[in-house]
């Protein structure tokens, strides 16, 4: 019996030491779908994202209109006659 009674205080002791330290590690919680900040996010450092360019798909873009140019050349160029340009 005295085993049991000296094992107790130890298990309690550990088990309020893991209860005390894990709010403290500061980690994001999700809760309800909501991301919750640390408790250290005051510390934090700040990144910094500039806006990009508000087309993303600036050089595709470009790249299908050159297409279409050439394309409609060609068939100018079948239309009257001529060999198309071939590159």
């Amino acid at each position: 019996m005295e085993s049991n009674v000296r094992k107790t205080p130890w298990r309690s002791l550990l088990l309020l030491a893991a209860a005390a330290v894990g709010p403290a590690t500061g980690c994001q919680v999700d809760i309800g779908g909501q991301t919750l900040p640390s408790g250290f996010y005051l510390q934090d450092d700040v990144q910094y994202f500039p806006p990009g360019p508000e087309f993303k798909l600036s050089r595709e873009a470009a790249a299908m209109k050159t297409y279409a140019e050439e394309q409609a050349a060609q068939q100018r160029a079948v239309s009257a006659g001529l060999s198309p340009v071939r590159r």
